[in-house]
């Protein structure tokens, strides 16, 4: 049997990360996200066909997001028992995202459910529950960076720094076949240089096949330092007015990206010490795991924790990890800034504190990430006038900043720079992980580039090495 590569996701979408790779003797997968989006797309979390979970000999797992890792428990649940490889970080953030997406099914089950019972309906059962995600973390292996394991019979593993978020790499794979030796390499989600906190992406110097990203590959991002100037500045604003800030957060990255810049204004002087309250449960235990692996962190970060631990600065920081805690919050006065879930103001406590505070003139709104097209928060950055929140009309009369810098996605030139030094190789190169109006401009840099011709595979194409 040859080598086959088969794409049952992220192939011509951003969600759904999941890669098969097959020889005679071994199976392996590579990434099961979900799908995330529309209706449609949320359909196609199920088990592939192309997958015999029964043939499978390892899982690897490039980082934690639900887009890459969402779909693992219907492995077990299929009967899948052996071994799922990520980096030791990747493993607590894991579970803690599973587990939220667990809860979040059930939540929403309850909802759906008590409606079909109204209409004489059986009832819906979730995909999988927290307990199964218990289970499943039975079967999670700690991958070193940098050091290659054999994963299976035939295939070797090596993990390296991809600078996207806490323990997120990317995979390069040894493969015989025969009596020779294939190099595949898969990029996972590729971080932008100098970016606060993580080291930054690595890369790789040869390989035959090359599976890459390509979520932002038709444009370049804003300089990570101009974000964070304008940030500051909208900071140092509102604390000299003593305005409440609210910032919508996701809770894994932008979190702890928001409350490194804010030490560094307290350590600095840049502004008085205010009240910063970290209003997201699923934020908090993130937090925790991110300062439980500072040997991650770039060098920057570490100076500053040298000179004196960075929580010290954050003495002011108050985290509510209970609906009590948060109603609370609506008592304090400015300055003051709350961070709250969800990102995209899509549902959790942000909803209660927009609703407090959007019809308030003065107050800041801080839009730190990507908003999907019909969301509360693209709504805000779009400068709709009013928004409904719980079914209420919402003035708003706040003053909203977008700041597009913060993306942990690498852009257009970084993405062909991390690619240049394995491009001598002459590789052939999959791009993956982008919609066709980022995948396309790609492909033409690359062509333009280096003179090779990059394949768009379609979602469950199957291309033999």
């Amino acid at each position: 049997m040859a080598v086959e590569l088969t794409f049952l996701g992220a192939a011509g979408t951003v969600t759904g990360s999941a890669y098969l790779l097959q020889t005679e003797h071994a199976s392996v997968l590579i990434d099961f996200g979900i799908f995330q989006g529309s209706h449609e797309e949320q359909e196609r979390n199920v088990l592939p066909a192309a997958l015999d979970t029964a043939r499978l000999d390892a899982v690897l797992v490039t980082h934690a997001h639900l887009d890459h890792t969402g779909r693992l428990p219907l492995l077990a649940k299929d009967g899948y028992r052996g071994p799922i490889y990520a980096t030791e970080a990747s493993i607590p953030l894991a579970s803690l995202i599973l587990r939220d997406s667990a809860h979040v099914q059930a939540m929403d089950l309850e909802r759906i459910n008590r409606k079909r019972e109204r209409a004489g309906e059986p009832p819906l059962a979730p995909d999988f529950t927290a307990e199964d995600v218990v289970e499943l973390m039975r079967q999670f292996r700690a991958a070193p960076y940098q050091r290659a394991i054999e994963v299976a019979p035939g295939i070797t593993a090596r993990w390296v720094e991809a600078g996207h978020m806490l323990g997120s790499a990317s995979i390069q794979l040894r493969v015989q076949d025969g009596g020779s030796t294939r190099t595949v390499v898969f990029s996972g989600d590729i971080g932008p240089k100098g970016a606060p906190i993580l080291e930054d992406a690595v890369g790789f110097d040869a390989a035959d096949v090359v599976v890459m990203e390509s979520t932002y590959g038709d444009r370049d991002h804003k300089p990570p330092a101009e974000t964070v100037a304008e940030f500051e500045a909208i900071v140092g604003d509102a604390v000299a007015r003593k305005a409440k800030m609210v910032v919508p957060v996701f809770a894994v990255g932008r979190t702890q990206l928001l409350l490194y810049l804010l030490a560094q204004m307290f350590r600095r002087g840049r502004v008085p010490k205010f009240p910063v309250f970290l209003d997201t449960p699923l934020g908090i235990e993130a937090t925790k795991i991110y300062w439980a692996h500072m040997e991650l962190f770039d060098a920057e970060f570490r100076a500053l924790e040298h000179e004196h631990p960075v929580l010290d600065d954050l003495s002011t920081l108050t985290v509510t990890p209970t609906a009590q805690d948060s109603v609370r919050i609506n008592d304090q006065r400015g300055p003051c800034l709350i961070m709250a879930g969800s990102g995209m103001c899509t549902g959790g406590r942000i909803l209660h504190h927009l609703k407090q505070n959007l019809w308030r003139p003065g107050t800041a709104v801080l839009i730190v990430g990507y908003q999907a097209e019909g969301s509360l928060g693209r709504q805000l950055v779009d400068g709709h006038h009013t928004v409904t929140i719980f079914g209420e009309r919402i003035a708003v009369r706040a003053d909203v900043h977008t700041l597009n810098g913060f993306s942990a996605h690498a852009g257009q030139t970084e993405l062909l720079e991390w690619l240049g030094p394995m491009a001598h190789c002459r590789p052939r190169v999959f791009l993956a992980h982008g919609e066709a109006r980022a995948r396309e401009p790609l492909a033409a840099k690359i062509r333009e580039r280096y003179g090779l011709e990059p394949e768009l595979p379609d979602d469950r194409a199957t291309v033999t090495l």
